[in-house]
Parts: C-alpha cells; sequence; structure tokens
C-alpha cells in the first residue's frame, strides 16, 4: 500500500448541520511543522518519507496522523457524527485536481444536442418466455424476454413518460424492478413488498415519469430469475446530450447450474465451485508454497479458505456475448460506454487496450471526469466511461471477473487485435495470510490501529495481485516465513506497478454541490454481518424476515454509518433514492445509489427523505445473499394503502419466505461394510440432521441419530439441539459396553431421546455433549472434509462411547467420491459416495 503522510497541522473539524449540543471537540490552533511520514496499513513497521508502495504487501502507503491529531478526530468521532471529513489516503487532493484537470482537457469540449423531440410517452411491450441457450457447455433453460438475452435496451429522454406492458408467458411468477429510478414505489417492481407478482399468464402496466437521466438497468425480482436472463439497460438521455459515439454495455455471467441448485450448494458449504476454479487452498497446496503456518492459522481461527467470489461460471457475457465486436470506430473517435454490472454475484475489473480510461458518471450521476488505469465494478454498479481508440486496430476493452478464472471482451474499432493486459491468478494464500491477519479468535475484524477503512481507499486485496506486489513464488524460505521484515530498501522496489491507478470512491466528486436540504437528521449504523461456513449474510446479525421495517419521516435527513465485519465484499443498494457517498469532496461527495463496502471499511451515505411514502428496499445487491436475507426495508410513516398489495399481511410472508427457506443435502456411502449417510435439512437458524450407519449383518447393527437444532450467534458455532438416537447390535445375551465415563449401556434396541449442545473448536472441529434420557452421557469430536489436496479431503470422529472413525474422499464429480473408511463398529470399507 502506499505509504501516508504523518499529519502535523492540527485543525479541528468544524461539524456544520446541526451542530450537536455540548459540544466539547477542543479547537487545536497551533500547526506543528514536522516531516511527513508515509506507513502501510497492514505492515506499521514501514516507514518512508515518501508515498510508495509497502514492500511487504504492495499496498499503498498512507500519511500516518500524530497523536494529537488522532485523539482529536476520535472525540469527532464520539461527540460529533456530523464530522465527516474523510483523510485521503492513496490519492492526494492536489493530484486528484491535477487529474481531473488532465482529464477535462483530454476530452476537450464536447459537443451537444437537443433532443429531437418534446417529452412524450414512450411504450415498450415486453413478453417473458422460457428459452434455451448454449453459452457454456450444455443446453439450459433460461429466460428471453422479446427474444433475447439480455433483455431490450430502453430509452427515455428527461421528461418522458415510461409505459411498459409486460406480458408474463412462464409458468411462473415474474416481476421487473427499475434499478435506480425515482418513481412511485408501487411502480418499484419489488414482489410482495411495492406490488404482487405477475400472475403466469398475466398483463402488467409499469407506468411513470422519467424524472432523471444517466446509465441504469432493470432486472426481475422474482427468486433467481435475473440470474438467468432477466437483465436489460435501462437509458435516461439528457434533454441536451453529449454528442458522441455511444454504446450500451451491459455485463453478466453464465453457469450451467441451475440457480437453485447454486443457492443450495452455497447454503451446505460445499467446495465444488472452488475445484472447478482451482481455488481450494488445500494442505498439499499449502506446503509446496510454504504456507502451512498460514494455512494452520486460518483453521484455527475457524475461518474456511479465502474466497473471492463464490460461484464457479461457465461463461462471462458482455451485451450477452463473450466476445462483443464494434468494428465502426476509427482512429482518434472518442467513445462512450455506458457500463451496467448485471452479474448476479460477480464484479468485474475492466481496463482498455488503448489508453486510459476516463469515468464521467456512476450509476447515473456525472461526476467530474478522472483518469484510471483500471477500475473495479460492483455488482449491480453503472460507470460512463470514454475511452479514446487511438489507431485504425480493433482495441480490447476487458471485462474480468474479480477471481480472474476467466474473461470477456468488448473490441473497439477494426483491423489488427491490440489486447489489453490480462490479469494473472490471484495469490490466495497471501490473501489468507491477509486475512487471518484481519480477523480475531472471535470472528472480528479488528481495526488498524490510526488508519481509516473507508471509500475503497486501502484495498486490502492488494496482497493477491501479483502485478503489484510480483509473482507468487514456489517457496517462501526468506525471511517473510519468520516474520522478519527488517531490512527492506525502498529504493530497490520495482516502481512499475506504482503507475497503476486504480478508481475508487475517494476519487468521484460531484460536478455541483450535493448538500442534502435543510430538515431533522437522523442517524442509523448498521454491521453487515455473515457466515461464510453456512451462508448466512445480515445486517447486525438480523435477516430481513427477523427486524420490523425502520420507520421514516418525508423531510427527514438519514446518515447510515455502515461498517464491513464479515471478509466479503457488500454492494448495497438502496432502492428509489440517491444517496451520497461521504467523502472528502465535501460539499461535493457524489451521489451513488449503490455502495461497494469492502471488509472492515466503515462507510457513511446521507439521503433526503423525498418521498411521498412506501416501502423501499435497502439490500446487498449480491443475488444469493440478498436471498438469504441481508437487508431491511425503509418505510415512511403514515403511507398511503398501495393498491398493489390487497393483502399486507400476506405479502410480508411471502416476502419473509425467501430468507427462511429450508434447504436440502444428503449424501450416502454404499461400501464393502455396509451403508453410511446422513441427510438435512437447514434454514438460516434451524438444522434437522439425521445421520444412519447400515450394516450388512446383525453383527455390525443398525444405527441412527437425529438433531433438531437452532444455531445461536453471529458465528453460528453454537447450536444447542434435541435429538433422538437408535441402535441395534447383537450382543452376546447379557453383554454390555462401558463408556470412558464409566457408565454402561447397551446397543441391542437401544432408543434414547437426548438433549446437547454443539460447538465449533479451533481447526473447525465440531465439540458434541448429549445427555439421553437414561442419564448417561456422551461426548465427541468430529471434522468433515479437511482439506488434504484440491480434490482428496479426509475426516475423523471419535467419542466417549469408544467408537471412533476415519476416511478419506478423493471427489470425483459435484455428485461422486470413491471413499475408503475404518469405522469401530463396521471395520474397514471402500466404497462409492453419492451426495446431493
Amino acid at each position: 500500500m502506499n505509504l501516508v503522510k504523518e499529519k502535523t497541522k492540527v485543525k479541528k473539524k468544524v461539524a456544520k448541520t446541526p451542530k450537536p449540543k455540548n459540544d466539547t471537540v477542543t479547537a487545536v490552533k497551533a500547526e506543528q511543522k514536522t516531516a511527513e511520514v508515509y506507513t502501510c496499513p497492514m505492515h506499521p513497521e514501514v516507514i518512508s518519507d515518501k508515498p510508495g508502495k509497502c514492500p511487504k504487501c504492495g499496498m499503498n502507503l498512507v500519511k500516518k496522523a500524530n497523536e494529537v491529531e488522532a485523539i482529536e478526530e476520535n472525540k469527532a468521532d464520539s461527540e460529533n457524527h456530523e464530522n465527516h471529513d474523510v483523510q485521503v489516503m492513496n490519492m492526494e487532493t492536489d493530484d486528484l485536481s491535477a487529474n481531473i484537470t488532465t482529464a477535462k482537457k483530454n476530452l476537450g469540449k464536447i459537443k451537444t444536442v437537443a433532443a429531437s423531440q418534446p417529452p412524450r410517452t414512450v411504450r415498450y411491450d415486453l413478453h417473458i418466455r422460457d428459452t434455451v441457450v448454449l453459452f457454456g457447455k450444455r443446453k439450459k433453460r433460461a429466460i428471453a424476454v422479446n427474444g433475447q438475452i439480455p433483455m431490450p435496451t430502453l430509452t427515455f429522454t428527461e421528461g418522458d413518460i415510461a409505459e411498459i406492458h409486460v406480458y408474463n408467458h412462464l409458468k411462473e411468477e415474474s416481476s421487473l424492478h427499475w434499478h435506480g429510478l425515482f418513481l412511485p414505489n408501487q411502480m418499484d417492481g419489488v414482489p410482495f413488498l411495492t406490488q404482487m407478482p405477475i400472475k403466469p399468464g398475466a398483463e402488467y402496466v409499469y407506468r411513470f415519469p422519467i424524472v432523471q437521466h444517466g446509465t441504469h438497468w432493470y432486472h426481475s425480482h422474482s427468486g433467481l430469475q435475473e440470474q438467468i436472463g432477466m437483465y436489460g439497460m435501462f437509458i435516461m438521455n439528457k434533454r441536451e446530450e453529449w454528442d458522441i459515439p455511444t454504446v450500451p454495455v451491459l455485463l453478466s455471467e453464465w453457469t450451467d447450474m441451475k440457480p437453485e441448485e447454486v443457492h443450495r450448494r452455497l447454503k451446505n458449504a460445499n467446495d465444488w465451485f472452488a475445484i472447478k476454479k482451482g481455488t481450494t487452498q488445500s494442505y498439499t497446496e499449502a506446503i509446496a508454497s510454504g504456507h502451512l503456518g498460514t494455512k494452520v492459522t486460518n483453521e484455527w481461527k475457524r475461518m474456511t479458505a479465502m474466497d473471492v467470489s463464490d460461484v464457479y461460471y461457465e461463461k462471462f457475457l458482455v451485451n450477452g456475448q463473450n466476445q462483443d465486436e464494434h468494428p465502426q470506430f476509427k482512429a482518434g473517435g472518442k467513445v462512450r460506454l455506458r457500463i451496467a454490472n448485471g452479474g448476479a454475484s460477480t464484479n468485474f475489473w475492466l481496463n482498455y487496450a488503448g489508453g486510459k480510461i476516463t469515468v464521467v458518471a456512476s450509476d447515473g450521476n456525472d461526476v467530474e471526469p478522472v483518469e484510471v488505469d483500471r477500475l473495479l465494478i460492483a455488482v449491480s454498479e453503472t460507470y460512463d466511461v470514454v475511452v479514446t481508440v487511438p489507431d485504425n486496430k480493433s482495441y480490447e476493452f476487458l471485462v474480468t471477473p474479480e477471481d480472474r478464472t476467466k474473461s470477456a471482451s468488448l473490441w473497439l474499432g477494426s483491423g489488427e487485435k491490440v489486447s489489453a493486459t490480462k490479469l494473472p491468478r490471484l495469490k490466495y494464500f497471501e490473501g489468507m495470510k491477509m486475512m487471518n491477519n484481519m480477523m480475531d479468535m472471535n470472528g472480528n475484524m479488528v481495526e488498524m490501529d490510526g488508519m481509516k477503512m473507508q471509500n475503497q481507499i486501502m484495498d486490502m486485496n492488494t496482497v493477491m495481485y501479483p502485478e503489484i506486489t510480483g509473482a507468487e513464488k514456489s517457496t517462501q524460505k526468506n525471511k517473510e516465513q519468520t516474520g522478519d521484515h527488517s531490512g527492506h530498501d525502498m529504493s530497490k522496489m520495482n516502481t512499475t506497478s506504482q503507475n497503476i491507478v486504480t478508481l475508487n470512491y475517494e476519487m468521484l466528486r460531484a460536478p455541483k454541490k450535493t448538500t442534502l436540504p435543510d430538515g431533522n437528521w437522523r442517524e442509523l449504523k448498521f454491521e453487515l454481518t455473515g457466515n461464510m461456513n453456512r451462508y448466512v449474510w445480515s445486517l447486525d446479525n438480523k435477516v430481513v424476515s427477523e427486524t420490523d421495517n425502520i420507520l421514516i419521516k418525508k423531510g427527514e435527513n438519514l446518515r447510515i454509518i455502515l461498517y464491513n465485519n464479515s471478509m466479503m465484499r457488500h454492494p448495497m443498494h438502496l432502492h428509489g433514492h440517491d444517496f451520497r457517498v461521504v467523502n472528502s469532496q465535501g460539499e461535493y461527495s457524489p451521489m451513488k445509489n449503490i455502495i461497494d463496502i469492502m471488509p472492515m471499511e466503515l462507510d457513511t451515505i446521507e439521503f433526503a427523505a423525498t418521498e411521498p411514502g412506501g416501502d423501499w428496499f435497502f439490500h446487498c445487491h449480491i443475488l444469493y445473499h440478498m436471498m438469504s436475507g441481508m437487508g431491511r426495508v425503509f418505510s415512511y410513516e403514515n403511507p398511503s394503502v398501495n393498491p398493489e398489495i390487497p393483502n399486507a399481511k400476506l405479502a410480508r410472508r411471502k416476502l419473509n419466505s425467501d430468507d427462511r427457506e429450508f434447504h436440502i443435502m444428503a449424501e450416502n456411502d454404499f461400501a464393502t461394510n455396509g451403508n453410511d449417510g446422513m441427510a438435512m435439512l437447514a434454514n438460516t437458524r434451524w438444522s434437522v440432521v439425521s445421520e444412519w450407519r447400515l450394516g450388512y449383518n446383525d453383527m455390525h447393527g443398525y444405527e441412527s441419530e437425529t438433531h433438531i437444532g437452532r444455531y445461536v450467534g453471529r458465528n453460528q458455532w453454537f447450536m444447542p439441539f434435541v435429538g433422538f438416537d437408535f441402535r441395534y447390535r447383537k450382543m452376546e445375551h447379557g453383554e454390555a459396553e462401558e463408556n470412558l465415563l464409566g457408565q454402561v449401556n447397551t446397543k441391542d434396541k437401544r432408543a434414547q431421546v437426548s438433549i446437547g449442545a454443539a460447538y465449533t473448536l479451533p481447526m473447525l472441529v465440531i465439540l458434541q455433549g448429549e445427555v439421553y434420557h437414561d442419564g448417561n452421557v456422551r461426548f465427541q469430536l468430529m471434522r468433515e472434509d479437511i482439506p488434504i489436496s484440491p480434490r482428496i479431503r479426509a475426516g475423523f470422529m471419535v467419542n466417549t462411547d469408544k467408537e471412533y472413525m476415519a476416511d478419506l474422499r478423493y471427489i470425483l464429480d459435484k455428485n461422486f467420491s470413491a471413499r475408503i473408511h475404518y469405522d469401530s463398529d463396521m471395520d474397514f470399507g471402500v466404497g462409492l459416495t453419492i451426495n446431493y
């Protein structure tokens, strides 16, 4: 990371509105002039007197605040919530101003053209039908609108009336949401919240005024339909628009797996996607790369492998194609790309072979032009950028998923193809090492002393980027293995990576003031929480179905402080409103409707409650996070009755059903010594698990255990349960077994009810304690799916009933594994495991 200057000028930060009572922040008038110091947030021992990159992790060095300033800022944070000045850490204000000046100069004077027609009603007819596509390796079901994927681009001009007739030819319900639009609440398109879903065979008319401009998009808000084709561009031109060639660019992804199956596998902590992507981070891989200690520490802190993108996708698409060519552009021509990320769960890196990318708008709102080498566009986010075609060649605008597994391309111009720089494979173990440092033993993010993590200023994943930190070595025999980082010479660093300019929210500046209108202020705080093991995502450890609507009043200003206490990025989206992303631009902070919050970030957004009423969804836009319940509903007080929701209670139950849905998984090992299997039905909080071991003779016996439990706590490491245990094994007359606690039991037709609890220990070992109705007690230790190699998994079980088991599995396919195991009751066995 770039070293940061140590501030020596101590300035009181003055809150403007509203002024808090009993203001205790003391103004420090004296200015101290000492040397500026830069350091690394991850490695504070790295010190430099100039900006640069950390020699250990490659992150930007940031200004180090002095002690007096840190105390002053802490007071301001705790006593004056209106103080939202942000220290610029990776790009000085002067540098940003210079960048903007250069960008404007390079753009030059762009002519505009007035709308050719006065405001009018613009009608579209959209027919939703099932179709079959071949995007991946197999023909699969998809949903097309008017026979195409993506859905048709809808174009309007500010002042028009949109009239959109939707005809549902599916055998299931559907809906359309107009992402980022200001419109009447009943037209927002969220089933069971703002309208009832469109029934099969029905027509529904969306009609609303176009009161804004910019690049937006639209998509289904019903179930997982967005994943299989229901997304399209929604363009609203200004009355006087740039006269420049423009290309709508809609990014998406495709999986051959049914999205319901994707969701189920995520919920069941299946690592098939990691196997397909080559990112399992197993123990053999850790040893080979010199990161055994990193892997052990990771599991000691009860974490699973480093994950960047949740889902494996067969194909990534630009406007419905992997390679989208636009040969009409000539040398020297400028092109505006209206880019929307319509992916269900993928963030995309964007870089261009023809030179700099000039960012001119975000989420439909203009920003001061700024030039970058690349940017990461979050799920559902939009950017307008301008690029130049330097010569009569075809230049690649490269689209790379955040996990860098594959790519898609947009080609501008004709002739010889000029490829963009490909992004190298991520260094996952470096990311795991970073993650270990950021997480404590209680599963909480560790705040870096003196460093403000906000507005994407510090991308902790930089340690994983070989183009910045260098290629990963096959072994780590240097000082870094022992933690000794002394003796680094900043002058010997490869400075090439320092020239890569990556967009972040701190670089976005609105062209006009965005301060909110006068009114009462209210502040809300949310902690973004999650459990990767069980794929549960929430706000303040509560999902939508577990919370009431948040009441807001028309005319008030809302300030929302969001802290990401998870290891995943979360693009948070507010329906029907734009918000200010509070950054160092102050009164010129940018307006957006999506804020992509990195792990450990504390971000602030502000919006004015200007709507006449209604219920507005606020949620993570990663589709599978949203379906898991990561959101809230803002409701205006004293709303008028929504005619689209005739039965509000029924609608709310339907809305809550998404995150209450139960998911099933099952597996059975058909082995030479018997059948060994389990079935589980689970949702956000509850788990019902049955296990069985069925021998081929009475001496091996038959056994089943069923537990019904509820997970407790944010990390869900603790689960109390009730259970039922049935066992039969032929024993000699009067024979009984004594457990390690000196208690006697028999397995001859034993049927017991129990109560107990399971707790996840370090190294992901499950400790289970159980008391049966006859007074016997059993303790058990168990671990499944220890990643020995990319496809080999190990497991073990031992308990106080003197039972034990060990196994090895080789994963053949997503549903089949070859297994060998030894069981104290059933002896040695070899078999084939089938899982669902």
